[in-house]
């Protein structure tokens, strides 16, 4: 199942995308898709309601917003790709390295995505986003994580590298910056997206293909990255985890090509559907 958020910014309505590409309004249902919605039952309710045929469709609308409500944590991954590690000259972690990003960062799939004031190292990185379903808390096994997941979107870690990485500090205030987590279309139930391990990922700039890479090459799984940060801190419903990038970054690349004004962005997973942003300016 497909669920999404459309309307203007601070006013999405809760929708669902049926099998036959209709979008219903969930309004009747729940007041948004947040962490309550999802771990009190409403992707059933959801489920049986378009089993019952008796939701009315969502009508016209101009905007998608981030499939799930603002989350109190977005939690990242770095370096998750062996192909990524290298091009930067990063080693292999021996463990999951975790660093935060504001929850204010996330913004509608194909919203404007700022570059920030004085940045030249603007970049892009298309990931498989994992939402939780329910409350995560020294889970057993990186099994257990299954039962936590409530499904999975696009997301768009987008990264100032001069302020990641040469401003001094943690990665944070690189991360941090208005409008650097695009997250959706959708929010697509774990069931359907059966293994997170065998996803396709592509992003483009201008057109131009900068990464192409699969899930299957992660060096942590999402069922492990879920378990271990779950060691560290309680992981609520409706939290959103970045689960890092494959090779092609523009600080990987040579030369580099950062973002500016004016660029477009596209991305890409297997059956989560396809973003699409225009820089502007901060």
């Amino acid at each position: 199942m497909k669920l999404l958020r459309v309307g203007p910014v601070g006013e999405e309505r809760p929708c669902v995308l049926a099998p036959d590409g209709r979008v219903f309004d969930l309004s009747s249902l729940t007041a948004d898709i947040d962490g309550a919605f999802l771990s009190e039952g409403g992707v059933e309710r959801v489920r049986s309601a378009l089993a019952e045929g008796g939701l009315p469709e969502a009508g016209p609308y101009e905007r998608v917003g981030a499939p799930v409500a603002r989350p109190g944590k977005i939690i990242c991954i770095g370096l998750n790709y062996s192909d990524h590690a290298e091009e930067t000259g990063a080693a292999i972690p021996a463990e999951p390295v975790v660093f935060m990003k504001a929850s204010n960062t996330m913004v509608g799939p194909d919203d404007e995505v700022l570059v920030p004031r004085r940045s030249v190292k603007t970049d892009y990185e298309v990931e498989l986003a994992v939402i939780l379903g329910r409350t995560a808390r020294y889970l057993e096994s990186p099994e257990a994580a299954a039962e936590v997941i409530a499904g999975y979107a696009i997301a768009n870690d987008v990264s100032e590298r001069e302020f990641q990485n040469e401003r001094g500090g943690q990665w944070d205030k690189g991360k941090s910056c208005e409008t650097f987590n695009p997250l959706g279309p959708w929010l697509v139930t774990a069931d359907e997206v059966g293994d997170p391990q065998a996803l396709g990922l592509r992003l483009w700039v201008n057109g131009e293909l900068r990464q192409n890479g699969n899930t299957k090459n992660q060096i942590f799984g999402v069922h492990h990255v879920i378990w271990y940060l779950s060691q560290f801190m309680v992981l609520e419903a409706g939290d959103v985890v970045n689960t890092g990038t494959p090779a092609g970054v523009a600080l990987g690349r040579g030369p580099q090509a950062y973002l500016r004004e004016g660029d477009v962005v596209e991305l890409e997973i297997d059956g989560l559907g396809r973003q699409r942003q225009r820089m502007g300016q901060a």
